[in-house]
């Protein structure tokens, strides 16, 4: 299957650190994790723009830090976590799902959310951190806050917007041989269940049809959307499509889009953001800097 999001991986890591009655290590949970959502080995090898870690190790630690911040899960010792009663009362309600919407009815969530000092994944307040990790955490705080405002920002402009912006980001990322005319919006009448359209090569003869639904973070994109824009791939018998939203997809979405014969990618909020800063669609670079470090061998006596 496709990477879940950091959203979509709170419930799972809920359910393993809460059926263990001692501590279990991160690298464990990754492991165990990617097991069970058969997440393939191509995708597991997905780095994040900094190539410094995975992106489906880096979305496991912003669920980690989601659920530690909300009480449901403890950290016992660095690279370890537990069950927090919290964590058990709220699997025992008999919840399915856990998203930040949940997650908003416990006030040290609330507190912490509001203050906007979103500490870096995995990172243990309690221990000091060398510089160069303090570094490390206060670029990925950056990162994360600059991914926030992104998304925000593209859910207050207009639906045109929306569309042309991934057309643009697509034809960035090197679909359409990388130029902007090779790709076009479609508008909102007459689309057929699609907003835009990519031609990768000259003839059109192999097409990639784009659908850009903004939604609110907390809001789920519903499942009948995902099968409706599937059906519009079968209208303009195409077999290639990217569904894009400002928010997240349920597990049933990606779940469906690995059983049709259509080829279809999913890339909810947070992802789209850390496509647009990697390709700089929407940001500009403001600083460059160099992190050195002493070279061991050229000292030698």
């Amino acid at each position: 299957m496709s990477l879940p999001s950091f959203q979509q991986l709170m419930f799972p890591i809920l359910v393993l650190a809460c059926q263990r009655l001692d501590e279990v290590h991160v690298s464990r949970i990754e492991e165990e994790l990617a097991k069970t959502l058969r997440v393939s080995g191509e995708e597991l090898g997905r780095l994040v723009p900094s190539g410094q870690q995975t992106i489906f190790a880096n979305r496991l630690n912003w669920a980690r830090c989601y659920l530690l911040k909300a009480g449901l899960i403890e950290s016992t010792r660095r690279g370890y976590i537990r069950g927090a009663e919290r964590g058990r009362d709220l699997l025992g309600e008999g919840v399915r799902e856990i998203d930040v919407n949940m997650l908003a009815r416990y006030p040290e969530f609330l507190a912490w959310r509001d203050r906007l000092a979103i500490e870096a994944p995995g990172a243990d307040p309690d221990v000091p951190e060398r510089a160069e990790e303090r570094i490390s955490a206060s670029f990925e705080a950056l990162q994360a806050d600059l991914s926030r405002l992104i998304v925000e920002r593209v859910h207050s402009l207009s639906p045109a917007f929306f569309e042309r912006l991934i057309i643009d980001l697509l034809c960035r990322m090197g679909y359409g041989g990388g130029r902007l005319d090779m790709g076009k919006s479609l508008g909102r009448s007459g689309d057929g269940g699609v907003d835009g359209v990519i031609k990768e090569d000259i003839l059109g003869l192999d097409v990639v049809y784009v659908q850009a639904k903004r939604f609110a973070q907390e809001k789920c994109v519903p499942i009948r959307e995902v099968r409706d824009f599937v059906g519009g791939l079968e209208g303009h018998r195409a077999n290639k499509g990217v569904f894009v939203t400002t928010s997240y997809f349920p597990s049933t979405a990606y779940e469906f889009v690995t059983r049709v014969s259509k080829r279809v990618v999913l890339i909810d909020g947070p992802e789209l953001a850390g496509l647009m800063m990697h390709h700089c669609v929407g940001v500009r670079v403001k600083e460059k800097y160099e992190l050195k470090r002493l070279d061991e061998s050229y000292f030698v006596d």
